[in-house]
C-alpha cells in the first residue's frame, strides 16, 4: 500500500479538490478512493498511459473494466498518478473464473498491436518493471538469466534464490518448441480480477505482455496453485488450452525468475512455487 495519499495538486488536476482519499488494498495495488474515483501511483508512465488508452474504449462481454479518468487538461497521468473509475469487488478464490475472464479478455486484446515499450530492453537503473521484463524473457531464452542486461543488480544472496535459479535451469531442459502465436495479454490476472457476488467480474488494469494467450492463463494457474490454495486439479481442468503443458512450464519459469530477481521475494513464496513445480513436472 502507498503510505502517502495523493497530493493536493494531483487531486485538483483530476477535479477532486477537497476530496478525502481513503486507502484501498485488494485489487488496486495500494490505490486511494475518492468517491467513485481511484487514484493510483504508477510504476511506469508508458505502460500506465497505454493501459488507460486501451481501457477507455474496450468492451469485453461479461466483464466490468475500470475506465480511466483524464485530468482537467486531458492527461492520463499527472505527477506519477493515474485516475480510474472505481470497480466494486475484491479478489476471491474463484480460480477457474479468473482463467475464464482471461480467455474472454484475450479474445479482445488479440487485435491490439504490440506496444513499443515491450520491445525495449531494461536500462540502468533498474526498476520493478524491469525485473518482470527480464523474468518474462528468461522463460523463453535459451539460457535463463545467464546474460542479464547492462546495469542489472546483483542477484540477492539468499538460499531460496539460489534454489530458485537451480530449479529454473532444470525446468528449462523440459521445454519443447511451441507454435502458439504471440499477442497482447494481461499477464497478472491472479489477484487483479474482482468479484462482487453475482455481478460480472471486474478488472482494474491491464499489465501487458507479448506472449501466447494460454501462457497468461498458465501464469494465473501457477499463481493460484502457489499462493491461492487452489486444488491440484486446476491444471487438468484447463488442459484443453493449446500447448498447455509447455505454456504452464514457461509460466512457472517466469514466476521463478521473478522470485530470483525481486528484492522483496520471500522464502514462503518460494515454498509455494516448489509445490507448483512438482505438479507442473507431472503435467509436462
Amino acid at each position: 500500500m502507498i503510505d502517502e495519499p495523493p497530493p493536493d495538486h494531483v487531486l485538483v488536476a483530476f477535479g477532486l479538490k477537497g476530496a478525502q482519499p481513503v486507502p484501498l488494498e485488494s485489487g488496486w495495488d495500494g490505490g486511494w478512493r475518492c468517491g467513485e474515483i481511484v487514484l493510483s501511483l504508477i510504476a511506469d508512465h508508458p505502460r500506465a498511459a497505454w493501459s488507460a488508452k486501451v481501457r477507455e474504449t474496450m468492451f469485453v462481454d461479461g466483464l466490468r473494466l475500470a475506465r480511466p479518468v483524464r485530468s482537467t487538461d486531458g492527461r492520463y497521468v499527472v505527477a506519477g498518478w493515474r485516475a480510474d473509475t472505481h470497480v466494486a469487488g475484491a479478489p476471491e478464490a474463484r480460480h477457474d473464473e479468473v482463467v475464464s475472464v482471461g480467455i474472454r479478455l484475450h479474445e479482445v486484446t488479440a487485435t491490439l498491436e504490440r506496444p513499443r515499450f515491450l520491445t525495449q530492453a531494461p536500462v540502468p537503473p533498474w526498476n520493478e518493471v524491469d525485473v518482470f521484463t527480464v523474468a518474462d524473457r528468461a522463460a523463453w531464452e535459451d539460457r535463463p538469466l545467464k546474460s542479464l542486461p547492462p546495469g542489472a543488480p546483483q542477484l540477492p544472496d539468499a538460499r531460496d534464490r539460489t534454489q530458485s535459479m537451480e530449479l529454473l535451469t532444470q525446468l528449462a531442459g523440459l521445454r519443447r518448441p511451441t507454435t502458439s502465436p504471440n499477442q497482447l495479454v494481461h499477464g497478472d490476472l491472479y489477484g487483479t480480477v474482482l468479484f462482487a457476488g453475482t455481478a460480472a467480474p471486474g478488472i482494474t488494469d491491464i499489465t501487458p505482455y507479448w506472449r501466447p494467450a494460454p501462457w497468461a492463463a498458465g501464469v494465473a494457474v501457477v499463481d493460484a496453485l502457489s499462493w491461492g490454495e487452489a486444488d491440484d486439479e486446476l491444471i487438468e481442468r484447463w488442459s484443453d488450452l493449446p500447448e498447455w503443458p509447455q505454456m504452464l512450464l514457461r509460466a512457472l519459469m517466469f514466476r521463478l525468475a521473478v522470485h530470483t530477481l525481486h528484492p522483496r521475494s520471500t522464502p514462503e513464496a518460494f515454498a509455494g512455487l516448489l509445490r507448483t513445480a512438482s505438479l507442473v513436472r507431472m503435467a509436462v
